[in-house]
């Protein structure tokens, strides 16, 4: 099964858990189309986060990992990041999850961001206490065991004129869940434990 009809069942099926509101199925690629990618130079798919990207607490820099993607469908005229956790007694389908980063209108032509997200790509939202904007970098407490984190990035057809044109603390989870509604071309992701 391509990741595409995978994505595609998991948004019908309700596995990715997105809001009502912004639950959809993203377009059907065209028979040649390539399959749209996310990988990171620095995450492996299921894998342990590297000691670098942890948070400071734990002897990290609390920094985002380095993504890349490629084969975006025709059309593509933004991209977005979604970055979530379900802590323990929440469900996907059920509970909304933690957000640990939040960015949306990042340009058509970037082919990913750079760790740290150096340059700026795109607005962010808040941090997953909303104190600030930006990433929120996983920092489990000591003996809490480990937890799974799951990085989305989405091709879209069109930059979210509903969210804000500049970073924004207000803007969280269920605000972009909503403005993506409608607007996903194709969607990848990445997950790794800490």
């Amino acid at each position: 099964m391509t990741r595409l009809r995978a994505l595609t069942l998991a948004l019908l099926c309700g596995a990715i858990a997105l809001p009502a509101t912004a639950q959809q199925t993203p377009r059907e690629p065209r028979a040649d189309a390539r399959e749209f990618t996310l990988t990171s130079a620095a995450l492996v798919d299921g894998a342990a986060l590297p000691a670098d990207l942890r948070c400071t607490r734990s002897g990290g820099e609390g920094v985002s990992p380095p993504l890349s993607w490629d084969n975006a469908p025709n059309g593509t005229q933004a991209y977005a990041i979604v970055m979530k956790h379900y802590p323990k007694g929440t469900y996907p389908g059920v509970n909304a999850p933690s957000h640990y980063w939040l960015v949306w209108n990042i340009p058509a032509d970037a082919t990913g961001v750079a760790r740290g997200n150096p340059t700026s790509l795109g607005f962010e939202g808040s941090d997953k206490d909303r104190r600030a904007t930006g990433y929120t970098p996983p920092c489990s407490p000591a003996g809490a065991g480990t937890h799974e984190y799951t990085i989305w990035v989405y091709a879209l057809d069109t930059p979210l004129k509903d969210l804000p044109e500049q970073d924004d603390i207000g803007t969280g989870w269920t605000e972009v869940m909503a403005a993506l509604n409608g607007h996903v071309l194709a969607g990848d992701s990445l997950s790794f434990l800490n």
